[in-house]
């Protein structure tokens, strides 16, 4: 949602190798609630490598390495499409830095870097999420594709080795397919957050969004709306299943009352059998803080929608059920555009931890921001 937030937060001004090792997986972690413990700010446009450093719209814990993947929103405009591997490590139950390492190019399947939108804007990608699969020792990443006039790009899953060579992609089911007409995935609403269940054999990804054949978007009040969460087979690289899930209206009206606000799942975690952590993320402008909820979703007994058209004329029999678990506006922080979450280490009590990452879509107005919360079972 790069381009629309940057845009809304300036108006807001103005109104206001693991061969050798036993491979460790995420754990299966029982959550009944989490508890903040410290931010921590990259400072803004530090530069890395020849890179500057932001976008941070996805993060992931390679708990093998002790080591953290990010990766960058840059749509190959201001350095070619990447992802970053730090370290963040802890002092005690605060974040003490955060160290990065190597930045890595992602790669085409030709092996040349992706295009920016200058160059062929209709291969360009818009990366949103990344995760890391150790029994494959392969990364996992998602881009939103673009619907504008004229230019028409799907949305992807594509999978890379460590160094950001291309290996492989996932099919996409037919509704997930950009058109030039109201059908399928909105702009800049499509692909956002990802996940691995517990045995890496399956995928989870969600729409940020409605897609046009589902209904409205969120709006104000109690203008809730429905989105999908998809479940991929990891070794098919195919769908196997679609969920419907409910998102919350949008939490602020916008100043002017006619100007940009969005509701919608910027994030997603896998967490324990059929159960997904899921992060809403609103903005509006005249606000430059979002307003991030935080939900356990259980998928248990959901129903399968993946052969059904329009949520909005055949609404889901079983949706998934959600669970609040913290709206971050409780906390009496600024709160910026969070994007990311993922385990982190345990601490001294042996309780895990979760980091929340934020994208500051490179501007000079927001923050790349990361914050550590406590699981409390």
């Amino acid at each position: 949602m790069r381009n629309q937030i940057v845009v809304a937060a300036l108006l807001s001004l103005l109104c206001g190798c693991t061969s050798s090792k036993q491979i460790i997986t995420h754990p299966s972690d029982s959550i009944s609630q989490i508890k903040f413990l410290s931010e921590y700010d990259v400072p803004n446009g530090k530069q890395f490598k020849g890179t500057t450093i932001g976008g941070l719209s996805g993060i992931d814990y390679n708990v093998n390495q002790d080591m953290y993947y990010m990766i960058s929103d840059d749509r190959s405009a201001i350095n070619p499409a990447r992802f970053y591997t730090a370290k963040i490590p802890l002092k005690g139950t605060q974040i003490d830095s955060v160290e990065f390492i190597e930045v890595k190019t992602l790669l085409e399947k030709d092996g040349n870097p992706y295009p920016n939108a200058t160059q062929d804007p209709s291969h360009t990608p818009d990366p949103e999420d990344i995760r890391y699969n150790p029994v494959n020792d392969e990364i996992a990443w998602i881009s939103e594709g673009e619907r504008k006039p004229n230019i028409l790009e799907d949305p992807s899953v594509t999978v890379v080795d460590r160094n950001g060579n291309y290996k492989d992609s996932f099919a996409l089911p037919p509704n997930m397919h950009m058109h030039s007409t109201e059908n399928g995935p909105r702009q800049n609403s499509v692909f956002e957050g990802l996940a691995f269940s517990e045995d890496y054999k399956y995928l989870f990804v969600n729409v940020e969004e409605p897609i046009y054949e589902d209904g409205p978007r969120a709006g104000a009040n109690d203008s809730s709306a429905w989105i999908r969460i998809l479940k991929f087979d990891t070794g098919k690289r195919s769908q196997v299943a679609q969920y419907a899930y409910r998102i919350e209206a949008v939490a602020y009206p916008a100043v002017p009352a006619n100007s940009f606000k969005i509701n919608g799942v910027s994030a997603i975690l896998y967490t324990r059998e059929n159960q997904l952590l899921v992060v809403e993320r609103s903005f509006s402008t005249g606000r430059l803080a979002c307003t991030i909820r935080v939900f356990l979703a259980d998928m248990t007994d959901a129903s399968d929608i993946a052969s059904t058209n329009s949520l909005q004329s055949q609404p889901a029999s079983k949706p998934v059920l959600k669970k609040s678990l913290l709206n971050m506006d409780d906390l009496g922080l600024y709160i910026d555009n969070i994007e990311g979450v993922t385990f982190g280490p345990s601490l001294p009590n042996g309780h895990r931890t979760l980091i929340f990452i934020a994208d500051n879509n490179f501007s000079p107005l927001e923050k790349t921001q990361l914050l550590l919360f406590e699981i409390i079972p």
